[in-house]
């Protein structure tokens, strides 16, 4: 693979200026809030303590069931099996517990395997969202070789006709492309900091030119699915698999919009990537099927909203995304995102949503809703619902350092 030299100096030139901008915050947080913060990361702590009790060596939590009371495991192979340690590892970045950083060192083992999977697309929230966390508190050669092989791992799913990663695979006349695959992006930006390899860079940005080109309504709502000819490259259906209907607004995927192409302008300084994510942030705060506590329905278009389910795991992703986009915004619209995440954070901190201490499966937030068509993981907790959720919290509780 070539070195692009003068494609690293823009992509450290552009981290460097945006870091740089970063130094001071116009906003000032709730105190309120920054003491709720505190007693979440008490609580959560203890309940993955739980947790951790729960699982057996091999095993992976996935979610639990409040109507049997039993915990639902997955192994490693499974796309959510990089919340639990990453969760873990933010979580004993706030309170220093050992027995946390114990526990996901524990896990991380289990989960190594997995850098040469080559068989999904989703290497970035299992292997970034652990061992990229890991290698940030406390970076090590063995972290930077798994991630690195796992940057590879996902690159070989790269099709350059139809200009994307493969998100499922399927039968051969088929290459199917999710919306949730911009955040596996990340992933190959680090790889190409990391190595000075920039087909990593190219890949992630050819990726997020397409999905903007055809996941992407007029009103800037988002499709799941996308399927490609693998031939030509052409769309041959557009889909929405995990909403209400092809037509509707998946809550989830419009999260994961948001927050990807949030991302892709942190790494590349490209402003179409900001004004996309500007827009995919107004489809949602101006939905009128957005409630006042900013945790939306399962889907915007759901049939019997208001009576629809909420989805906490949509919630927690738009308030991380929305507070690091009000960073980079103008002043207008990043008061706005910085309002509507404190909104969430503060409904998801809760009763409603925060469970009690030694319930919910050792989870910390309930009420998540993740394949409702397919009536699996309905109203209930979900591993990337507490990361998202925590990774809010950081990023909020980081503003009081900036003032």
């Amino acid at each position: 693979m070539k070195v692009n030299r003068s494609l690293l100096v823009v992509c450290f030139a552009t981290l460097f200026s945006i870091a740089s901008a970063q130094q001071k915050s116009p906003f000032k947080p709730q105190r309120a809030l920054l003491d709720s913060i505190q007693s979440n990361f008490k609580l959560a702590d203890d309940q993955y303590k739980y947790m951790a009790t729960l699982l057996q060596p091999e095993q992976f939590p996935k979610t639990f069931h409040p109507e049997t009371g039993k915990t639902e495991t997955s192994n490693s192979g499974w796309w959510c099996s990089g919340f639990y340690p990453g969760t873990l590892l933010k979580l004993y970045a706030q309170t220093h517990d050992e027995a946390l950083k114990a526990e996901a060192n524990r896990i991380l083992a289990v989960l190594a395997q997995e850098q040469y999977n080559t068989h999904t697309h989703d290497l970035g929230f299992m292997m970034y969202c652990s061992f990229g966390t890991a290698n940030q508190l406390e970076p090590k050669p063995e972290y930077k070789q798994i991630l690195i092989n796992s940057a590879k791992s996902l690159s070989t799913r790269f099709n350059p006709k139809v200009g994307c990663i493969k998100s499922w695979d399927s039968k051969p006349s088929d290459f199917l492309v999710i919306i949730d695959n911009m955040m596996n992006l990340e992933l190959l930006f680090w790889a190409t900091r990391e190595t000075g390899d920039s087909s990593y860079y190219k890949i992630a940005v050819t990726h997020a030119n397409t999905t903007i080109k055809n996941h992407y309504r007029a009103n800037y709502s988002s499709y799941h699915v996308i399927n490609y000819n693998a031939e030509t490259g052409a769309v041959q259906e557009k889909k929405t698999a995990q909403g209400f209907a092809n037509e509707s607004a998946w809550a989830r995927g419009q999260a994961w919009g948001l927050y990807g192409f949030t991302v892709m302008y942190r790494e590349t300084n490209d402003k179409r990537y900001l004004e996309q994510a500007d827009h995919i942030a107004g489809f949602i705060l101006n939905n009128p099927n957005l409630p006042a506590d900013k945790i939306p329905y399962w889907d915007y278009n759901a049939p019997n909203v208001p009576n629809a389910l909420r989805d906490a795991s949509a919630a927690a992703i738009t308030a991380s995304a929305l507070l690091e986009l009000c960073r980079y915004s103008d002043k207008s619209s990043a008061s706005k995102y910085f309002k509507a995440a404190e909104s969430i954070l503060t409904t998801l901190s809760s009763k409603t949503y925060k469970a009690q201490l030694q319930t919910n499966g050792g989870y910390i937030l309930q009420h998540s809703v993740g394949h409702f068509p397919a009536g699996t993981e309905i109203d209930v907790p979900l591993t990337y619902a507490d990361y998202y959720f925590v990774e809010a919290m950081e990023r909020y509780k980081a503003f009081a350092g900036k003032m």
